[in-house]
């Protein structure tokens, strides 16, 4: 009797899943309806021997981090995925994966392999969920600022020009500079954005790319657009590549790739054409100016001192739109960088952005947001294959995350872009796993939610369904993670304050704020002269090694 009373439920449940409106009677659970069938685990992942064993390699490999390095970091790479979240993180491995051929969780990015793992409070000095310039002035400048200003203090007001003088903070990739080192900017997004315009200008507006986008006030007052900062405030960087063409020209130039665009033209208002004035202050020195991927591949990289290349008037396409003959992949444009760079034999600084990944998440498209960061990932790898972890200290992060999400119970290796396997249990529709908090994904048929279905949601700009309209989905405000290898990582060890993280940086490689606990010293008839870190036992090598020389 107890079995057809519960096959009786379920065939209710089952029929007013079926028919809009229809509600079982109260008291009655409603099933869910599956529209997926579950595969079976891996063979080799029944067997508990298997996870005992890897749980066992991980942890010879934990012990192994006993051993810290100690040493001076000669090179320093910051990879900054903007907008990549801790979901993000764990979507991009899924894709990674499958893009394998494999189910995807078991795996690995990159940046999953590093030993030092901490997180990130992200947090602006006036917003609880920040922006990209306030974030960027805190992980490259050590200090926390306003939304919306890059390289000053929160003393700072967002477009108030008088407020940036007395208030400028300088960023790691100034003291690098001031230290002898060479110094390098990589970014998939316009070169005067928010992430790479904190390592160089002082502006109160993010957005005052070109004079032209300043209001006269700001210009009177002395305020500088962010590209004249870009070529004259720190003018020794050896290597800048991504995008940005037309703030660098006069108005109405019209550009070298889209001539017969009038918004890919320049912009300028002051008559400068800033690449002609990079060239000026490059004569005599061995320097490029390239705007397309022939032209990049065409170099000499052995006998290239300084490299500016603009490969878009705006952001650099998206990856899975990238035109492949014409423009570099991030990870092209990494090795380019680090060839150029490893040439100076007291090391250098570079700052790697993966800036499309936000721009994905603010337009709903997590397909795209999650290729850039698949694509950021192979450019970690590549750094690491052309540099050592016993002097090069490399660090991931993220500026801020974003409302994106995925769930829905789904089934080992489905596919990340796909579908939940049952149906919503209020409007029996299909849904995907990935989801926005808000955003342009929004909408309504009939004051219905869409039915979608298999054949859009694979689609490279297919909108993820988000439960509040908004022309731009936003930022997120939890925590994002830190990876790091190489010396002094260990110092990134549980949750700090973003703005920590240039100090460490720093710490690292003895330059800036930091350079106090290293000793310079000459060895006499000892080999050369050498930084020396001081801190547990280094004291007593220190010791040793000056009575060697006496």
């Amino acid at each position: 009797m107890e079995f057809v009373l519960l096959l009786l439920i379920s065939h209710l449940n089952f029929i007013c899943g079926l028919i809009p409106g229809l509600t079982p009677p109260a008291g009655l659970k409603k099933k869910r309806i599956y529209h997926q069938i579950r595969n079976p685990p891996p063979e080799h992942e029944m067997n508990p021997t298997y996870w005992r064993n890897q749980a066992q390699e991980t942890l010879k490999r934990a012990l192994n981090l006993q051993k810290l390095n100690t040493g001076v970091a000669k090179n320093i790479i910051l990879f900054l995925g903007d907008g990549m979240g801790i979901p993000t993180v764990t979507a991009a491995r899924i894709l990674k994966g499958q893009l394998e051929s494999k189910t995807g969780e078991e795996g690995f990015l990159e940046m999953d392999k590093f030993p030092h793992v901490a997180l990130s409070k992200t947090y602006n000095t006036n917003a609880q969920v920040p922006d990209s310039a306030g974030t960027a002035t805190a992980y490259l400048c050590g200090v926390k600022a306003n939304e919306g200003t890059v390289g000053v203090s929160a003393a700072s007001v967002r477009r108030q020009c008088n407020t940036t003088f007395g208030n400028e903070v300088t960023s790691i990739l100034k003291w690098a500079e001031d230290a002898g080192k060479s110094t390098g900017i990589v970014t998939t997004t316009r070169v005067q954005h928010a992430t790479p315009s904190a390592s160089y200008a002082h502006s109160v507006n993010r957005d005052w790319y070109a004079d032209s986008d300043m209001p006269s006030e700001a210009l009177e007052q002395g305020c500088k657009d962010i590209a004249q900062q870009l070529i004259f405030n720190i003018p020794g960087i050896e290597v800048i590549m991504g995008g940005g063409r037309k703030y660098m020209f006069p108005r109405d130039t019209p550009d070298i790739e889209y001539p017969n665009d009038w918004k890919a033209n320049g912009t300028r208002l002051d008559g400068k054409n800033l690449v002609e004035a990079w060239k000026d202050m490059k004569k005599g020195k061995n320097a490029h100016y390239v705007w397309n991927r022939e032209q990049l591949k065409s170099l000499d990289l052995t006998k290239i001192e300084h490299l500016l290349a603009l490969f878009e008037h705006g952001d650099l396409q998206y990856e899975l739109e990238r035109n492949k003959t014409t423009d570099p992949s991030l990870e092209e444009m990494v090795t380019t960088a680090i060839r150029i760079l490893s040439k100076n034999p007291k090391g250098f600084f570079l700052l790697v952005e993966g800036g499309r990944i936000d721009h994905g998440h603010h337009e709903g498209k997590a397909k795209m947001a999650l290729y850039e960061a698949v694509e950021m990932d192979k450019a970690i790898g590549r750094a690491g294959s052309l540099t050592r972890d016993t002097d090069t200290l490399t660090v991931i992060t993220a500026d801020h995350s974003h409302v994106f999400t995925f769930g829905g119970y789904t089934f080992r290796g489905s596919n990340i872009f796909g579908l939940a396997p049952y149906l919503s249990d209020v409007d029996s529709r299909p849904f995907t796993s990935i989801l926005y908090g808000n955003g342009p994904g929004y909408s309504l048929q009939n004051g219905e939610r869409p039915n979608v279905s298999n054949s859009e949601i694979y689609e490279n700009n297919y909108l993820a369904q988000s439960a509040v309209p908004l022309r731009q989905e936003t930022h997120g405000g939890e925590d994002v993670a830190i990876f790091a290898k190489g010396p002094m990582a260990h110092l990134f060890h549980s949750v700090h304050e973003q703005n920590y993280i240039p100090h460490v940086m720093a710490y690292a490689a003895c330059i800036g704020q930091n350079r106090e606990h290293c000793v310079k010293f000459e060895r006499g008839p000892c080999p050369s002269a050498a930084w020396v870190p001081i801190g547990s036992g280094a004291i007593l090598l220190l010791l040793l090694t000056l009575l060697s020389c006496i």
